[in-house]
């Protein structure tokens, strides 16, 4: 198994990376400006990996790459969530933690880190953190907690993407084509979303394939079959085009 410092890059953590990815790029469905996220970690391919996976989750983040510079930006600017990470070398982030607390009682804090301590988790929660997440993580659970203090924090937006008839719940995942929401799995969400982002053009295989699962192409996979055939069957069959040759396209 493959590491990314202390963050475990598994096929899943691999694939959502490469999602994030595209999706930083312009296209015709866009979603509304999500929570600003301060991410502060002195690790580039960790912070770079993280970033990439908040910005495609809908969010926008901004990172600091050591605890002073960390600590000053959060001081400074107005950030729903800090994600904060302890071993830092210019500045021990529970040093962060309890200075950026002391001038900003109300900043939203989750702290990330290799330290696995009881003695060190429970410090940093009486200092006023509000989450404490030990790496290795999956982004999977990364994401979750962050919905969960946004949304105690009051700070969660709705974030929804509209192509046609066809609207997606980003936080719900589900989806309404105009006789109500229906719920989808994750992947199905993923393959939906990937498709609402190219109106009017058809997605191979292979695109779907490495921007979904992460996989290289491979000729023998029936995944997105499988996935495009559920979907049908919750949505309806006309939503979803096969584009013989070509791979699969929304409906207009």
């Amino acid at each position: 198994m493959l590491r990314s410092g202390s963050l475990i890059a598994t096929p899943a953590n691999v694939a959502y990376a490469k999602r994030s990815a595209a999706m930083m790029t312009d296209r015709p469905a866009r979603r509304p400006a999500g929570s600003r996220i301060l991410l502060v970690e002195d690790e580039p391919r960790i912070r770079d990996f993280i970033c990439r996976a908040l910005s495609g989750a809908g969010y926008d983040a901004e990172t600091a790459p050591d605890g002073s510079a960390g600590l000053s930006r959060a001081r400074a600017d107005e950030y729903d969530l800090v994600i904060l990470d302890l071993v830092m070398p210019d500045m021990d982030g529970r040093t962060v933690l309890a200075q950026l607390l002391q001038d900003r009682p109300g900043r939203a804090v989750l702290v990330l880190s290799c330290l696995d301590d009881v003695t060190t988790k429970v410090h940093c929660l009486e200092l006023g953190a509000r989450d404490y997440l030990t790496k290795p993580f999956s982004l999977d659970e990364l994401l979750a907690r962050v919905r969960v203090q946004l949304r105690a924090a009051g700070h969660l937006r709705p974030e929804t993407i509209r192509a046609g008839e066809v609207i997606l719940d980003v936080g719900r995942l589900e989806a309404n084509i105009g006789n109500g929401p229906v719920a989808l799995t994750r992947l199905e969400f993923l393959l939906l979303r990937e498709l609402m982002e190219h109106p009017g053009r058809s997605v191979g295989k292979e695109q779907l394939l490495a921007s979904i699962w992460g996989y290289d192409f491979d000729p023998g996979s029936n995944v997105v079959d499988v996935c495009v055939r559920r979907l049908r069957s919750k949505l309806g069959f006309e939503l979803i085009k096969t584009v013989r040759g070509a791979g699969y396209q929304l409906a207009s």
